[in-house]
C-alpha cells in the first residue's frame, strides 16, 4: 500500500484493472487473480523491492564451490540476501524505482517460487517457505480488496513525494516510519 500511495498513478492503474475485470468496489476472488496481471506485477515488484525478510534462511556449502574468484568451502554458512539482489542493478533496471511494468517485459515471466534467482522473496529448492501458496493468494485478495473497495488519502497532510520509506531492518523487513492513510469507501 505504502509503494502505490507512493505512486497514484500506478494505484490508479490497479484500480482500473480492477473496475475493468470484476467492477469497481465488488470482492476480489480468488478466480480473479489470473486475470489481474498488474495486480500480479504490484505484488512482485513489492517483493523485489521489499521482500519480508531480507536474508534468507541459512544454507550450508555441501561442497567446494568458486564463485567469481572466491571459493566457498564444503560446509560454510552461506546467507542470502534478497534485499541486495531486488536492488542489483546489474539485474534491475532502475532498481530503487516501483515499477511493476518491469513484470511485462520479462520473455520468461518471472515468479517468486523460487526457479528465478533474480526474485526469490521465500527462497527455493528444498527449503522454501512452506507459507509461499497461501501467501500468494492472500495477498492478492487483500491488496484487490483494499484497493477495488476504497479510495486511499495519506493522512495529516502528507504528500506522496514527501512520504518516508526507510525501512528498519531485522529478522523481517519493516517500515521504520508506519503508513498512516485513510480509507473512504467507495460509492457504487
Amino acid at each position: 500500500m505504502a509503494e502505490l500511495l507512493r505512486n497514484p498513478e500506478k494505484l490508479s492503474k490497479a484500480q482500473d484493472e480492477l473496475d475493468q475485470v470484476i467492477g469497481k468496489g465488488k470482492p476480489v476472488e480468488e478466480s480473479d487473480i489470473a486475470r489481474l496481471p498488474y495486480l500480479q506485477a504490484i505484488i512482485k515488484e513489492t517483493f523485489r523491492l521489499h521482500p519480508a525478510v531480507p536474508f534468507l534462511i541459512p544454507r550450508k556449502a555441501g561442497k567446494d564451490v568458486e564463485i567469481w574468484g572466491y571459493i566457498v568451502p564444503k560446509g560454510a554458512q552461506v546467507l542470502v540476501n534478497a534485499w541486495a539482489i531486488g536492488r542489483d542493478p546489474c539485474i534491475w533496471d532502475k532498481p530503487t524505482s516501483f515499477a511493476p511494468e518491469r513484470f511485462f517485459r520479462l520473455d520468461d515471466q518471472i515468479d517468486v517460487s523460487g526457479k528465478n534467482f533474480e526474485l526469490i522473496p521465500f527462497g527455493g529448492g528444498r527449503r522454501i517457505c512452506p507459507g509461499l501458496p497461501l501467501a500468494m493468494r492472500m495477498l492478492h485478495l487483500m491488496l484487490g480488496s483494499l484497493i477495488n473497495s476504497f479510495d486511499w488519502k495519506l493522512e495529516d497532510g502528507v504528500v506522496p513525494e514527501n512520504m518516508n520509506m526507510e525501512e528498519k531492518f531485522g529478522l523481517t523487513l519493516q517500515m521504520a516510519h508506519p503508513l498512516r492513510a485513510v480509507p473512504k469507501v467507495l460509492l457504487i
